[in-house]
């Protein structure tokens, strides 16, 4: 797939996700004040699972510095954007863009999509700064913001990891079985912007 037609592919997706219902894991998230809170709740998110595996995934495919950039880029900038929700900075469009990052990674994997690592890393960061930002908003004045960010970081991390071993796991002899979990992502994805998930 060229990059012209996968920019109007994520371009499409982002579109759909205009018109869609909130992702439902950053509505009464519960507890937003502490470590184990914060580990827990991308664990218990299929918005937040999808995505964080798929950037692990995605840079599987990509390889070499991609491997350690795209989840850096995605930590780095997701808590960037969780400060500025601590901040009560207000971020316009920010579900849409959670649930079009669900589809968008997932059909960058299906389609193998061959990005230079730079940009790559500052589409993940876009959408991993909805993502943090989604969370800052979450965190209660008087809750440890910092101690919440802190444990959602490195759940996030852990799950690029996974995606990251799965990827390096079905190596180039198995690339199309990635591929197809791209596509089962970008179906979750719509699934969830359609509300069928």
């Amino acid at each position: 797939m060229t990059r012209s037609k996968s920019i109007r592919l994520a371009f499409v997706a982002i579109m759909l996700a205009t018109a869609c219902k909130p992702a439902l894991s950053h509505i009464g998230v519960g507890s937003a004040n502490s470590f184990a809170a914060g580990l827990a709740h991308p664990l218990l998110g299929l918005d937040h699972i999808m995505v964080m595996v798929a950037v692990g995934l995605w840079a599987a495919l990509k390889g070499g510095r991609a491997i350690w950039a795209w989840p850096a880029a995605f930590v780095g900038l997701m808590l960037a954007g969780g400060v500025l929700g601590i901040a009560g900075v207000p971020v316009p469009v920010v579900l849409p863009v959670i649930l079009a990052s669900i589809v968008s990674l997932g059909l960058l994997i299906t389609a193998a999509v061959d990005l230079p690592v730079a940009i790559g890393a500052v589409l993940i960061g876009l959408f991993a700064f909805f993502h943090g930002h989604a969370h800052g908003t979450e965190i209660p004045e008087t809750a440890g913001g910092l101690e919440y960010l802190t444990g959602f970081a490195l759940a996030t991390a852990l799950l690029h990891c996974a995606g990251i071993g799965l990827g390096l796991l079905a190596g180039r002899r198995f690339r199309r079985l990635v591929q197809l979990a791209g596509a089962a992502i970008a179906a979750v994805g719509l699934g969830l912007i359609v509300g069928a998930v």
